[in-house]
């Protein structure tokens, strides 16, 4: 786990270009403390690395170079079956220096390309440098767990795992992205390859560039999903094959030649894997919980207590304050580099900082809801695709319809979602399934008070809906659970794991995803889906293939809460609500030109829909400054 950075040219020296270089491994100096790396490549690149050591802790420094220097590789990440293919490689008549993870790559790069990818089981972005010919691959996992982010000058391609590290190259401005800005606050995240800063972009998941000096000549998919549904194995295939492959996965991302600890939330995803994390590694296995003092609605603390109690584990935990949300808002934007999720990234943050005091590594549950069918909103969805069913006598989805009959025991699930029922039935109701959910994940249509009308007429619906739609449609299925899936996979779960990677990244922890595994995922997509969504049931195929490791208690909850955070008991007196007086009502916000005047000065005071949209607000505000946009 490291922080990287770059320039990369063609025919121009570089030497003015070092100090640059050196502010930018200053900006993500947190990403890696343990060491610090340069090289430069005359009028061809500059490659800088900043190392927190996880495997070979003495020897696997970056940038690292083949033994003839004609390669060079900055890497950011952990290949988790490292060993497995150093072996192959070594059979291969390779020959090895250290036992790091990052030559290996370096090796098999140099050996395969842009086709050692498929063979890659890991976290990881990376740029592989070829001075023979000046050319270069940059690779980012297949699920987004690593950033990577890239803009360009006249002469140069610059590059680096957190955009403020980009923001020190002097032709790189700070400057607010209009698409970005309406795409943030329609998805509260940005589509395919944009940020919210104009002119610099992040690498898509799964996908590579291939480039000649400081050009990009062509960019590639090179893993995603697929929906070829497998109708010859029985529901009891599936269930041993997901064990099997939950267990390999956890075995795999449990190398490290340093301590190790779980996330422990007390909900099934963080359960399955502290648990099988403690019956690989034995006894007293670090875990991490967080917990809110202000009401039993906040705190989860019992269940994750339970289960640290089963598995012998080391139950750590945490308190976050009110005083401690308005100290770390700020650090926190910054971090994330923009205003993405919700408030629950800072008891994320506060519970990373506890996990840092004791281990460097820790291993988390997410990924859970996007790939087995967690969240209410598809339980919501495939409610209106079992009515339009039920009702019109079709079968648009042929064999993966939910019927209508199947659903209704898991229906009581819905009681506290309210607003997002209340939506379902007032509009696009029986539209085509691309219409449906996005006017379900639509944020945009309760900031119809709130925004200012110039930037409400510069809203461009037409283009906006149809970006969502080529990510929507983009997979070979008629199934609606797997499309809704497959879009929350590749925009909200990129979006969730750069919270993930920044408030650990922030105080130098390693934050390990055993659900987001190529197999695993793989397996699911094949799945028929009524299967995995198996009359309505949230993760029916997940819970059966795990039900023998957790107890009924933490299996059959129906309360999860997501980590909430207690906004609207801290926003009716006290630090948080004049802190967010102080920057709502600022000149700099009401001048911002996002929000009205009026809207600003009545979030203060309702906290139902209004405590999202202030959240949202506050963010942008202190997004702003932060970055001088």
């Amino acid at each position: 786990m490291c922080g990287i950075a770059g320039i990369l040219t063609c025919d121009r020296p570089l030497d003015d270009r070092q100090a640059v270089l050196d502010t930018m491994l200053d900006r993500i100096a947190h990403r890696g403390p343990d060491g610090k790396g340069r090289l430069h490549i005359q009028t061809q690149a500059l490659f800088g690395h900043r190392r927190l050591a996880i495997i070979d802790i003495e020897h696997g420094q970056q940038p690292m170079c083949s033994p003839d220097q004609r390669y060079t590789l900055v890497f950011n990440g952990e290949i988790y079956n490292y060993l497995e293919l150093r072996q192959s490689l070594i059979q291969r008549g390779t020959h090895f220096e250290t036992f790091s993870d990052t030559e290996v790559l370096l090796q098999l790069l140099i050996k395969e390309g842009s086709n050692a990818l498929s063979q890659l089981n890991g976290m990881f972005a990376f740029v592989f440098h070829d001075r023979e010919k000046n050319t270069w691959i940059a690779a980012r996992d297949p699920f987004g767990i690593k950033p990577f982010y890239y803009s360009s000058t006249e002469r140069e391609w610059v590059f680096a795992s957190e955009i403020k590290a980009i923001l020190a190259h002097p032709g790189i401005n700070a400057q607010r992205s209009d698409e970005g800005l309406q795409q943030y606050l329609t998805f509260q995240f940005c589509l395919e390859e944009k940020t919210l800063f104009k002119g610099i972009y992040k690498l898509k998941p799964g996908f590579f560039l291939y480039g000649v000096g400081n050009k990009v000549r062509e960019e590639k998919c090179y893993w995603d999903t697929n929906y070829h549904i497998d109708q010859y194995h029985t529901e009891e295939y599936f269930v041993d094959r997901l064990r099997s492959l939950l267990e390999d996965s956890i075995r795999l991302q449990l190398r490290s030649d340093v301590a190790l600890g779980s996330y422990l939330s007390g909900g099934i995803d963080s359960s399955i894997v502290s648990t099988l994390a403690a019956q690989h590694l034995g006894e007293n296995v670090p875990m991490f919980h967080g917990r809110f003092a202000e009401g039993i609605e906040y705190d989860e603390s019992s269940y994750a207590k339970l289960v640290a109690k089963e598995v012998n584990g080391q139950y750590h935990e945490v308190v976050p304050t009110a005083d401690e949300f308005v100290s770390d808002l700020p650090r926190l934007i910054y971090a994330l580099d923009e205003p993405l999720a919700g408030p629950g990234l800072f008891p994320q943050y506060r519970v990373s900082k506890l996990a840092a005091e004791h281990v460097k590594v820790v291993l988390g549950g997410q990924g859970g809801d996007e790939i087995f069918g967690g969240y209410a909103r598809y339980l919501v969805g495939y409610l209106e695709q079992a009515l339009k069913g039920a009702i019109f006598e079709t079968n648009e989805e042929g064999k993966h319809l939910v019927t209508l009959e199947s659903i209704i025991p898991q229906l009581p699930m819905l009681k506290q979602y309210h607003p997002l029922l209340s939506q379902f039935l007032s509009r696009g109701l029986f539209e085509d399934m691309d219409a449906r959910y996005f006017h379900m994940i639509d944020r945009s249509q309760g900031l119809q008070g709130y925004l200012t009308p110039e930037l409400l007429s510069s809203f461009d619906r037409d283009e906006l809906f149809a970006t969502f739609q080529g990510v929507f449609n983009h997979p070979d299925t008629l199934s609606y659970i797997n499309k809704m899936t497959h879009f929350d996979q590749k925009t909200l779960l990129p979006a969730l794991l750069q919270v993930e990677d920044r408030v650990s990244m922030a105080v130098s922890l390693e934050s390990r995803v055993p659900l987001l595994d190529t197999r695993i995922v793989d397996l699911v997509t094949s799945m028929p889906p009524p299967l995995k969504f198996q009359g309505g049931r949230p993760k029916h195929i997940l819970k059966k293939a795990t039900h023998a490791l957790l107890s009924s208690r933490i299996m059959k909850r129906k309360d999860k809460m997501g980590f909430p955070v207690p906004l609207g008991e801290w926003m009716k007196m006290g630090p948080v609500r004049d802190y967010f007086g102080d920057i709502l009502l600022s000149q700099s916000s009401k001048e911002r030109g996002i929000y009205t005047r009026e809207a600003l000065e009545g979030m203060l005071s309702n906290q139902g829909v209004g405590g999202r949209i202030s959240w949202g607000a506050i963010s942008l505000e202190l997004w702003h400054r932060e970055f001088g946009v």
